[in-house]
């Protein structure tokens, strides 16, 4: 697998786009995600990355987008969202990406007064509508495993029963390591993802709420995830995600650390090809 990083580390501390992806590339990841909004991203933004990115050698594995709007009740809000959704699609078939990941929503009002049954069928439906759409680019859906209580897709159960569900070969799942922690899934569950993950995130976290840190800062303990992430056998990108630096003046250094220690990880097991 290569080793990659989601360039909102850099965006999210104030460096410019261009800067922060020639930092990604002299670092030495050997893929980059992109995070932006596809709906009101500028041409000129557009060919800055494209170029970027081609004259480093950084090729763009992920677009990600958040639509919570996939579930809502409403159906032009859920019709919406899955126009958005194919605006990505795009956008990551103008990046020659592998994947969209893709963030579905949580379960509204307590998982009362809307029956959750409903929420979970729009997802698979809209979900559905927006594979077909990328599969006609060549592009698979990463579905992300959220760890928080309402989300739909929390744990790996629910997981695989949503891929199941949808029953389309362009949507699998994202393996994010740190999120598995917090949703307490221990690394035996990955099994059930044979065949059926496509992506990976990895960061640390302090076991009780979401952190993307750097591996190392946290209590994750990350070998027996990524040997089980390597005995899924699927040829993707482990992609480092980092939010929210404490000290955004030393986000260079705050990201060659998590490349550091990430490297060695994945060298340990063999995993980085």
């Amino acid at each position: 697998m290569k080793l990659g990083i989601i360039n909102s580390a850099f965006d999210q501390a104030g460096v410019d786009t261009k800067t922060g992806l020639e930092h990604i590339a002299r670092i030495g990841f050997d893929t980059v995600d992109v995070f932006t909004e596809a709906m009101t991203i500028q041409e000129e933004e557009i060919q800055l990355i494209e170029s970027t990115c081609g004259e480093n050698n950084l090729p763009i594995v992920s677009v990600v987008v958040v639509a919570a709007g996939l579930i809502d009740f409403n159906d032009p809000v859920r019709d919406f969202h899955v126009e958005r959704a194919k605006k990505f699609i795009d956008l990551a078939a103008r990046f020659k990406s592998n994947n969209l990941l893709l963030v579905l929503g949580e379960y509204i009002w307590q998982r009362e007064v809307i029956p959750p049954e409903a929420q979970w069928q729009w997802a698979v439906e809209n979900t559905c509508k927006i594979a077909d759409y990328a599969a006609e680019h060549g592009i698979e859906i990463a579905l992300e495993l959220e760890p928080f209580r309402l989300s739909l897709l929390n744990n790996v159960k629910e997981m695989v029963r949503f891929i199941d569900d949808c029953d389309h070969p362009g949507v699998k799942a994202n393996i994010d390591v740190s999120h598995l922690v917090l949703a307490d899934v221990s690394p035996s569950e990955l099994a059930t993802l044979k065949g059926k993950a496509t992506h990976v995130h990895i960061s640390d976290c302090d076991g009780k709420v979401h952190g993307d840190l750097p591996p190392g800062r946290g209590v994750v303990k990350f070998s027996p995830y990524l040997q089980a992430i390597k005995d899924l056998d699927f040829d993707g990108s482990v992609s480092l995600e980092l939010e929210y630096s404490p000290d955004p003046s030393k986000i260079v250094e705050w990201v060659e650390e998590a490349y550091r220690s990430t490297a060695e990880m994945m060298e340990q097991v063999g995993l980085r090809n």
